[in-house]
């Protein structure tokens, strides 16, 4: 496939959104789940750094924008069916949720059906965000 063709072979959904799952290259520790668009992902192949759509914000997120923990691209996968991509990245600063851990998924759930946090916070994140850059 030249130019932009590789984008054609994404099943986008209704929204024009693909399920992205970025793991941690050599780990393989599963770091989060976003959203991506065309455009989202044609710039994360481009810029070699994770890019999503905010939902929330309704526009392009660079990851690590506000908190500085930017993901550098290592691979892009895309699964059998089309519609999930998957990111082999390097997760900058080793924080990759919001929450100031390494994952996103820090929460399991025990036999007794309670949620219990099993990932400890590495940085509080409302210093993570005091300190990052305004743009």
């Amino acid at each position: 496939m030249s130019g932009e063709d590789w984008l054609d072979a994404v099943r986008w959904n209704d929204q024009g959104l693909v399920a992205a799952i970025a793991q941690e290259q050599g780990s393989g520790v599963v770091l989060m789940m976003a959203w991506m668009n065309r455009e989202a992902l044609r710039l994360t192949r481009e810029s070699g750094h994770a890019v999503y759509w905010s939902r929330s914000r309704g526009r392009l997120w660079h990851k690590g924008e506000e908190s500085g923990h930017q993901q550098r691209l290592h691979a892009i996968r895309l699964d059998c069916d089309g519609d999930v991509v998957l990111l082999e990245v390097e997760q900058l600063g080793g924080i990759a949720c919001h929450t100031g851990r390494h994952s996103c998924f820090y929460r399991e759930l025990d036999a007794s059906g309670v949620w219990r946090e099993v990932e400890p916070v590495l940085r509080d994140p409302q210093a993570i965000y005091e300190d990052s850059p305004k743009s």
